[in-house]
C-alpha cells in the first residue's frame, strides 16, 4: 500500500448508484464576454456547419477541424469551454467528423502560457446530453478544484456515438476506437488553440476512470504504435475494464451485474462494430430485448435510469441462453471479439512510460482483477515505473465503483499539485 492510498482508507459500505462524484459548490466568477453563457439549452455544432456526418460521403482531405461554439456553463463557473469538431476514423476505420470540448480556466487567455494539456477520457455515458461537448464536465471541474491554478488545458472527446455522431450506436468500451477519438481530439485541439494564439509548456497527462481508464491505456497503446513522438508525463488510469473477456467470465460465474445496462451496451457495440452478425434474440431476452431501441439506442436515458427500467441485476433474466453458455457459437464469437480488445496482452508498451493504476478492491462494477492483470502484463513487458494502488478505499455509501472514482480523482489532484507549480 502506498502513502497515497493510506490517507484514503476508511471502513467500507455499499449502496446502489452509478453516478460519478457530484459537483462541488463553488462561488462564481464574473462572466467573460467571449464565451456564450449557458442558457439552459444544450450547445451543439453551428447550424451552418458544412461538415457531413455520413462517412461514405467524406474523404480524409475534406474533413477539417473547427471550433463550433464557445460556452460558459453555470454549473462550472471556473471553466470556459470551446466545443470543436475534428477529423478522425469511425470504428470501421472510415473517415468521420467527431466532436469534443476544450476546457480551461476562465482566466486563461491567449498570451498567458498554459502549463500543458490533460487528455481526459470520459467514463460511461448513455444519455445524449452526458457527453463533454453537451456540458458534462464534472470530472474536469473536480480536477480544476483539486489542483487549482496549475493552468492545464483539458481536451475531452465525445467518442464515436455522441456529439457529432449522436445518431450512431456508441462504440462503448471499444478501447481502440475511443483511443483513436481521444488522440485525434488532442491533435486537433492543439492545432486550433495554436491558431487562436494560445501557448503552453510541453506537459501532457493522460487521465481516465472506468471506461475512461480503459481508454487511457488504449491511448498509450495507440500512441506507442502510431505516434512515437507523442509522450505523456504520466498516465493515470482508474477502475478500467482492461480485459473484458475475463470480466465477462466473472459476471457469468457470479450470475449478476451491478450495472446491467453497461453489459447490454458492450454486447451491442461489439456485435455491431466487430461485424459478428448475431441476432439480438440470441443475445437478449424479456423486456431488455423489447426495449433495445427506446432504452439504449435512443440515448434518452442514463445508465442508472436504464438499470431501474431493467429491474434486475440477474444476468439470466436479460441475457439469452446462447450468451450464458460459453461453449455456444454465439459466446465463442463474442468472447473472441472481447479478447481482441484486451489491453492485458498483444502489445508492447514503451518501457519508460510512467503509469499509475488505481482500483477499489471491492469494485462492484469493474472487477479489480482487471487492474491486477494489466499491472502484471506491463511489468512483464519491462515497464518499471508502474504504481499499483488497489485497496479498500473509503465509501460514500454508493457503488464502490463510484467510491473508487472519488479516490482516483483525489490522487490525481494530489499528483498534479505535487508535480506542477502554481502559475
Amino acid at each position: 500500500m502506498t502513502a497515497w492510498a493510506a490517507f484514503l482508507l476508511m471502513p467500507s459500505c455499499s449502496g446502489a448508484d452509478d453516478d460519478p462524484v457530484t459537483d462541488p459548490v463553488v462561488q462564481p466568477i464574473p462572466e467573460e464576454e467571449d464565451p456564450k453563457p449557458d442558457d439552459g439549452s444544450d450547445p451543439g455544432p453551428d447550424e451552418g456547419d458544412d461538415n457531413d456526418n455520413e462517412e461514405e460521403d467524406n474523404t480524409g482531405d475534406a474533413l477539417k477541424a473547427a471550433i463550433t461554439d464557445s460556452v460558459n456553463y453555470s454549473n462550472y463557473p471556473l471553466l470556459k469551454n470551446l466545443n470543436f469538431v475534428y477529423p478522425s476514423k469511425d470504428p470501421f476505420g472510415k473517415p468521420v467528423m467527431l466532436s469534443g470540448t476544450i476546457t480551461m480556466s476562465r482566466e486563461l487567455l491567449p498570451g498567458k502560457k498554459a502549463q500543458g494539456f490533460i487528455l481526459y477520457n470520459h467514463y460511461t455515458v448513455m444519455r445524449a446530453d452526458e457527453c463533454p461537448s453537451r456540458g458534462k464536465l464534472d470530472m474536469q471541474n473536480v480536477l480544476y478544484l483539486t489542483a487549482p491554478n496549475r493552468n492545464f488545458i483539458t481536451v475531452s472527446a465525445d467518442y464515436y456515438g455522441f456529439g457529432e455522431t449522436e445518431d450512431r450506436m456508441q462504440a462503448y468500451c471499444i478501447g481502440s476506437a475511443n483511443a483513436r477519438a481521444s488522440l485525434d481530439a488532442l491533435i486537433a485541439a492543439r492545432q486550433l488553440l495554436s491558431e487562436r494564439g494560445y501557448s503552453w509548456d510541453d506537459h501532457l497527462l493522460n487521465v481516465g476512470y472506468s471506461q475512461g481508464g480503459q481508454t487511457s491505456i488504449a491511448v498509450l497503446k495507440l500512441a506507442t504504435e502510431e505516434y512515437p513522438d507523442l509522450r505523456f508525463d504520466n498516465t493515470l488510469a482508474g477502475g478500467g475494464p482492461y480485459d473484458l473477456e475475463e470480466t465477462y467470465r466473472q459476471y457469468l460465474a457470479e450470475g449478476s451485474a451491478n450495472l446491467p445496462s453497461a453489459v447490454v451496451n458492450i454486447l451491442m457495440a461489439y456485435n455491431e462494430y466487430f461485424n459478428l452478425g448475431i441476432d439480438n434474440s440470441s443475445m437478449f431476452q424479456g423486456t431488455t430485448l423489447s426495449h433495445l431501441d427506446d432504452w439504449w439506442l435512443s440515448k434518452q436515458y442514463s445508465s442508472s435510469e436504464i438499470d431501474r427500467k431493467m429491474g434486475t441485476h440477474d444476468i439470466t433474466q436479460f441475457l439469452a441462453r446462447p450468451l450464458l453458455d460459453l461453449d455456444s457459437d454465439v459466446s465463442i464469437r463474442m468472447m473472441e471479439a472481447l479478447g481482441r480488445e484486451s489491453l492485458c496482452r498483444g502489445w508492447t508498451p514503451r518501457p519508460d512510460e510512467h503509469i499509475i493504476l488505481l482500483h477499489h478492491n471491492a469494485d462492484d462494477i469493474s472487477p479489480s482483477a482487471n487492474t491486477q492483470l494489466l499491472y502484471n502484463y506491463l511489468k512483464a513487458q519491462g515497464v518499471d515505473d508502474v504504481e499499483l494502488i488497489v485497496a479498500d478505499f473509503f465509501s460514500l455509501g454508493f457503488s464502490e465503483h463510484v467510491s473508487g472514482a472519488v479516490a482516483f480523482l483525489t490522487i490525481v489532484g494530489k499528483w498534479i499539485r505535487d508535480n506542477y507549480e502554481i502559475q
